[in-house]
């Protein structure tokens, strides 16, 4: 196989590209990279000296290639598919690249941080709050963004609702949506129904019980007492 993405299940970057790969039909291998475990962590970091989860490896042309929207843009560009994530329109690829970076920095982002104090030992409520505010601000700007219906650009599905997917997924479970976010609350529904963002949460069902916000995820995500 040409293609080999190195990535973890649970992890909400990885979801992203695998998104982006399901969309467009490319054909891959996976590598499931477990970094409890001390050769699969350093078979990682010596393709991933940083540790950046996931890496692309394209076999074929002798790269590895970093960063989500970079993958899905090497893979728009060398392996494209029958689904065109980035469009040829400059003023419209400008959006799709915006609201990517947007996900990702302003919902992945603080979601993340919420997740991560948790873990911590010294985790902070004062933190955690900041981070449950910044995620508040993000949704108001994405319901404005919105349309009743489509993707977060347009009529078509983009890197920006490959970058959409994940973060909204898991940023729902901590800061739930109100009544005053319809158009999101519908455009999320969107997307988890969407073939390839529900094969990739099929997918990562039995790590669910590794979320630290397990209790939170939907009914049918949520681990049974057996497997939490």
């Amino acid at each position: 196989m040409t293609l080999v993405l190195h990535q973890h299940p649970l992890a909400s970057f990885c979801h992203k590209v695998l998104i982006a790969l399901y969309e467009s039909g490319t054909p891959f291998e996976h590598v499931l990279v477990n970094l409890g475990d001390e050769a699969s962590r350093t078979a990682f970091l010596a393709l991933s000296p940083l540790g950046k989860m996931p890496a692309l490896e394209d076999k074929g042309r002798n790269r590895t290639v970093f960063e989500t929207s970079i993958i899905i843009e090497y893979l728009d560009r060398y392996h494209p598919g029958s689904a065109q994530l980035i469009p040829e329109d400059f003023d419209a690829a400008l959006d799709v690249r915006l609201w990517d970076r947007f996900f990702d920095h302003y919902v992945q982002e603080p979601m993340q941080q919420i997740v991560s104090e948790r873990m911590r030992a010294d985790g902070s409520e004062a933190r955690t709050e900041e981070a449950r505010q910044a995620l508040r601000r993000a949704y108001a700007v994405i319901e404005h963004k919105l349309a009743a219906e489509g993707w977060i650009t347009g009529a078509s599905f983009t890197m920006a609702d490959c970058a959409a997917a994940p973060g909204l997924f898991y940023a729902e479970t901590l800061v739930p949506y109100g009544s005053d976010l319809p158009k999101l609350a519908a455009y999320h529904a969107r997307l988890m129904q969407h073939p390839s963002v529900a094969r990739v949460l099929e997918e990562a069902m039995p790590y669910f019980k590794y979320y630290p916000y397990k209790e939170n995820l939907p009914a049918r995500f949520k681990p049974s007492d057996a497997e939490a």
